[in-house]
């Protein structure tokens, strides 16, 4: 293969030089340089992973509307699954590959969004009121692209990009151009999306964007902004939703590692680390995993429907991976795989395209998100000749934000409400409660998979547990409990398919008497059954941690909802007995209630923001599911 510098060569002749790659990541002092010949597959599981020494294998490029292999909603826009194969690999120094890239001006014409200011403001205003003001979700990316033409070779602009991106941006898990001959990829993406290495599966979430202009940080603005609810509530629902992917595709779920202030040029993130064991094939892990909530939003599902409705047109790779599979040593699979933000996209003909987007939460402002765009696109803008570049090069080494005590106080405090059971190490080994071991439970998934969360909690109490979606006919009768979960939509529809579907179920379970539990959508569908009258609540609980009363105990839980059932009084007599309500002392919304055989609560005990959450689900899951004689008994001798 021919080295660096006869790549670089062909390409200032005219020549493509072929397919290749050339990579730093994770703040290394080398680069990876992968050459190979490229191809396309149609789905994640044909992605070539062969046996072989040690090492990268494929580098795939997974555009955004491969979310439909998990049968989510896209626009789709045909963008293909390529990959190169990896026959070559060099590893070259960082004082090398900066000396041998193109040091020159990149020039474009025609620069302009696709979605103006004013557009992309009038979107945000839709989304906040029409999708979270009526409970479809909690949080939503909404994107838009800069798009541009380059003057001169493409792919000489695309390495001179490069270049500047490595001495200006720091921070970056990933820096990189990757050329297939099709499209060139130029980029420098602050955030790992899942990687696997010696079975240890890790996601980055990262959410949060303190803008620095000019790349100077100001520290009581920096202050002020890790003091902000609205940043801090971001956070917690994008590490809620990627706990809800490594409960999938960690054995046990997910421990939580941080926070951390990600720095980089022009801004800085919050983040968090999210480490677990795992057994599976790679590219299932990518196929669980698509596509990361800091780019889609909550429920994932639903956030899916909401990006197809309001952006209306595709993503391309925005929002999809680069995925390099390998093996380690010991023949183990292996994957890194960053997300594709802060990068553009070349053609050979020099369209240039960089997308870039917005988290929708219910704290947000039109003129807020419409800034965020602008502020995460200045890295990768500045290094195409489209924005200022941050003034960092004539400073000497830069402070790190986070060595200031006062910051680290700051980060640090973030994790004081959070549930200790994500973010202490857990023994897979611990006991369960007496009584609750061996109990078998079926959880219906109502397209919220904060169910794969609760699953790992309930297995924690000793329950072996059973997760089925809420279209998926099927008996009950060999469960124990049944729960009904959580999901996106109005619990008040008539005709909504789902809707229909959680009615019939927990209709059939009130009858028959089997024990049963309900959670968020589920809890609002239970109430409604009973004779409460549902109502929208003026400001959405979208993410929100409250202390409530739950059955005489004040409760620190956290809520996803937009819908809540009311009463005035703390008991409700019904065709199913009398009903035990926690109400709120202020407007009287049920935040659980409980009856003979059954129970519900509006809020997501298995939440993150949920630190009172086990202790909740251990006492209505005792009272649900009492010790029989023969559990009694073993626990005895077992104490004995």
């Amino acid at each position: 293969m021919p080295h660096l510098t006869d790549l670089l060569a062909a390409v200032a002749h005219g020549d493509d030089p072929g397919p290749f790659a050339l990579l730093r990541r994770d703040g290394a002092d080398e680069l990876d340089l992968f050459t190979g010949p490229v191809d396309t597959v149609e789905a994640l599981t044909d992605i070539p992973l062969p046996p072989g020494p040690p090492g990268a294998r494929t580098l795939a490029l997974v555009p955004y509307r491969q979310i439909t292999e998990r049968g989510f909603a896209c626009v789709d826009d045909d963008a293909p699954l390529e990959f190169l194969q990896v026959r070559e690999h060099q590893r070259i120094t960082l004082a090398d590959v900066l000396a041998a890239l193109p040091d020159e001006p990149v020039h474009t014409a025609d620069a302009g969004f696709d979605v103006s200011d004013e557009e992309y403001a009038r979107t945000v205003q839709r989304v906040l009121s029409e999708e979270i003001g009526r409970g479809e979700g909690a949080n939503f990316v909404i994107h838009r692209a800069l798009q541009a033409t380059v003057q001169g070779p493409p792919l000489r602009a695309a390495l001179a990009a490069l270049r500047r991106l490595l001495i200006a941006e720091r921070g970056a898990y990933w820096t990189f151009v990757v050329h297939t001959g099709t499209r060139t990829l130029v980029g420098a993406s602050p955030e790992r999306h899942v990687s696997v290495d010696d079975g240890l599966v890790l996601m980055n979430p990262i959410s949060g964007t303190f803008r620095c202009p000019g790349g100077v940080a100001d520290r009581g603005a920096l202050l002020r902004f890790l003091a902000d609810p609205k940043e801090i509530e971001e956070l917690y629902m994008v590490l809620d939703e990627e706990l809800k992917m490594m409960a999938t595709v960690a054995e046990h779920g997910g421990q939580v590692i941080g926070p951390y202030l990600k720095e980089m040029s022009h801004l800085a993130h919050t983040e968090y680390l999210l480490a677990g064991r795992g057994t599976r094939d790679v590219r299932e892990v990518l196929r669980e995993t698509m596509f990361a909530p800091t780019v889609t939003g909550s429920p994932i599902e639903n956030a899916c429907r909401v990006i197809a409705r309001h952006e209306r047109r595709g993503r391309g790779y925005y929002g999809g991976v680069l995925a390099l599979l390998g093996h380690d040593e010991a023949g183990r699979q292996t994957l890194d795989a960053p997300i594709l933000i802060r990068t553009a996209e070349i053609s050979p003909t020099g369209r240039l395209r960089v997308p870039v987007g917005a988290t929708l939460v219910r704290h947000s402002t039109a003129a807020g998100e419409v800034a965020e765009t602008h502020a995460k696109a200045a890295g990768v803008l500045a290094a195409l000749g489209l924005a200022p570049a941050a003034s960092v090069g004539d400073r000497g080494p830069v402070a790190r934000l986070t060595d200031d005590p006062a910051v680290r106080d700051a980060l640090a405090a973030r994790n004081a409400p959070l549930a200790r059971f994500w973010l202490d190490q857990r023994s897979p080994d611990a006991p369960g409660l007496p009584g609750l071991i061996g109990r078998r439970v079926l959880i219906v998934d109502a397209e919220d998979t904060f169910t794969g969360m609760l699953a790992h909690q309930l297995g924690a109490l000793g329950l072996t547990v059973t997760t089925r979606p809420w279209h998926a006919s099927g008996p009950v009768d060999d469960y124990d409990l049944v729960v009904a979960g959580p999901g996106p939509g109005d619990p008040g529809s008539v005709d909504e398919p789902k809707m229909v579907a959680l009615r019939e179920l927990l209709t059939g379970l009130l009858t028959t008497g089997r024990p049963t539990l309900a959670v968020c959508l589920g809890h609002q569908v239970l109430a409604g059954l009973l004779g409460l009258a549902l109502h929208r609540r003026e400001a959405p609980y979208q993410g929100l941690q409250r202390e409530v009363p739950v059955f005489g105990q004040a409760r620190r839980v956290g809520f996803y909802s937009t819908f809540t059932a009311r009463a005035e009084a703390d008991r409700l007599a019904t065709a199913y007995g009398p009903v035990e309500l926690a109400r709120d002392p202020g407007d009287g919304a049920v935040h659980a209630l409980r009856g003979r055989g059954f129970a519900g609560v509006q809020f997501h005990a298995e939440s993150v923001l949920s630190p009172d959450g086990l202790a909740v689900l251990s006492e209505l899951l005792t009272d649900l599911l009492p010790a029989s004689r023969t559990d009694e008994l073993s626990a005895t001798r077992g104490r004995a």
